[in-house]
């Protein structure tokens, strides 16, 4: 079901977004020509390098979309203006960073780039232009876009009048998953007021996705759905892991007790595995937002409510640091420690707001040597997420982290394995073969429960998982 009017799509931004969303357009769209824009240079040439594998970003199947329709329907290209000028739908997929500094620094996003994105369309745009949000925004952000639009409707150069039309049509993908998340949608949400504008991005949908899982609602809707999605599954996190620590107090089980209330219907089984703390892009930052908002209309009660989720979160960090430490005699001070996993969960090289970040800083804070093995995320990035300023002539700099190739050699000499992202691989592990690497007595520290601790004791190491009970 093709709508031939939209001839030309443009989306603003290469990211975790604006990638992934494009390719699946591309392959359901095959007649529209789709560009993906972004003034970071480096990101474009790797959209665009012949070796799939050098990617920006990493999601399952993303490779394999991008070989088939680049250069086709799909193109990449820092060309903006020219981007711009040929739309007739225009996504915004930039970045939202909660702001550093400012009204509202450390809970408010900044929009910066929304804004600079909107003068773009307002210069650049020729006709009637439909700009759609999907980059995750605060409530209202459709008005100041608008706002900026309408100040633009000027005669161009072929005396043909600005217009645009201004949807909301939020993402809600998991990292990891997202080309599935993308094909099967359980739902597409678009907001707006112009029923034109969006009936013609519903028929754009339509060519996949089945017309009941398409809900219409009017922006401002659609505009607060997205951060109360994330915050309901970010607050399931913070829940399940707040009782795996009453678990490991008491006795109980967390894999027992999140598979019993799993089955109330009520409740259901999804985000109910616990963890060293949620991260990735959006979570933290969209529930900070939320308390923003929520005490800009003085909804003191709500906003501290919301904000408790994002403490449960650190304090899970701190505690398993503080853990890790204890079990190790109380220091860790020259003690080689392997890290496995960096990215914030499974399946990508994302590290944004990794729970790794906090928990390597604190280790590496505290004296210990990290040993990091990741099988998506490089060096460099490890490198920039650390951020480790000490002064030049210390004799520890040079040896405070390395990054390993693979499982066998990051354990060489360690007195601990910390496990703290799910990474498939690290399920099937011979922990017979891996002991005799290690310095004894050896320690696991399971944060995911991925391991058979029965297999991991009876290979000799002493073990701590997440949510389990230990003397």
């Amino acid at each position: 079901m093709f709508d031939n009017k939209i001839k030309n799509i443009c989306c603003i931004g290469a990211g975790y977004v604006g990638g992934p969303t494009m390719a699946v357009f591309a392959n359901h769209c095959p007649y529209i020509k789709i560009t993906v824009t972004d003034i970071n240079e480096s990101r474009i040439n790797a959209w665009n390098d012949s070796d799939t594998s050098n990617l920006p970003i990493y999601e399952p199947g993303l490779d394999t979309l991008i070989s088939l329709y680049r250069n086709k329907n799909l193109f990449f290209t820092t060309n903006i203006k020219e981007s711009i000028s040929n739309a007739d739908l225009i996504f915004l997929s930039v970045n939202t960073p909660t702001k550093t500094k400012g009204i509202g620094a450390g809970k408010a996003s900044d929009l910066k780039w929304i804004e600079a994105s909107a003068r773009q369309i307002a210069k650049f745009s020729k006709g009637h232009t439909i700009v759609v949000e999907k980059s995750t925004l605060p409530v209202r952000t459709a008005k100041t876009i608008e706002n900026i639009l309408s100040e633009s409707q000027e005669i161009d150069n072929n005396e043909e009048k600005k217009t645009f039309s201004v949807l909301s049509n939020p993402e809600f993908l998991s990292e990891g998953n997202a080309i599935n998340d993308l094909e099967k949608p359980d739902r597409v949400l678009i907001g707006g007021e112009d029923k034109y504008a969006m009936n013609s991005l519903v028929d754009l949908y339509l060519n996949w996705v089945p017309k009941e899982k398409i809900i219409l609602t009017n922006i401002w809707s659609s505009e607060l759905s997205k951060l109360t999605a994330n915050a309901f599954l970010a607050q399931r996190i913070s829940s399940i892991n707040a009782i795996s620590a009453l678990c490991e107090a008491t006795g109980a089980d967390i894999k027992q007790v999140s598979k019993a209330i799993g089955m109330d219907s009520r409740i259901g089984n999804k985000f109910l595995f616990p963890g060293p703390g949620f991260g990735g892009s959006c979570f933290q930052k969209d529930i900070l937002n939320l308390v923003y908002l929520c005490e800009y209309y003085n909804l003191h009660e709500v906003a501290a409510y919301w904000e408790e989720v994002v403490n449960i979160n650190n304090w899970q960090k701190d505690r398993i640091f503080k853990l890790i430490v204890l079990k190790l005699f109380g220091t860790v001070f020259g003690k080689k420690l392997a890290i496995f996993g960096f990215s914030f969960k499974a399946n990508t090289n994302d590290t944004r707001n990794s729970a790794s970040i906090k928990i390597c800083r604190n280790l590496i804070d505290e004296g210990a040597i990290l040993s990091i093995y990741d099988p998506k995320v490089d060096n460099n990035q490890i490198e920039k997420d650390l951020n480790l300023s000490l002064n030049e002539t210390s004799s520890r700099e040079k040896m405070l982290w390395s990054r390993a190739n693979s499982i066998q050699s990051a354990v060489e000499d360690c007195h601990a394995v910390i496990i703290l992202t799910e990474w498939e691989e690290f399920k099937n592990i011979s922990w017979t073969k891996l002991i005799k690497k290690m310095k004894r007595p050896a320690w696991i520290f399971d944060t995911r429960s991925v391991v058979d601790v029965l297999k991991a004791e009876q290979a000799g190491f002493n073990i701590w998982q997440i949510g389990n009970y230990t003397s």
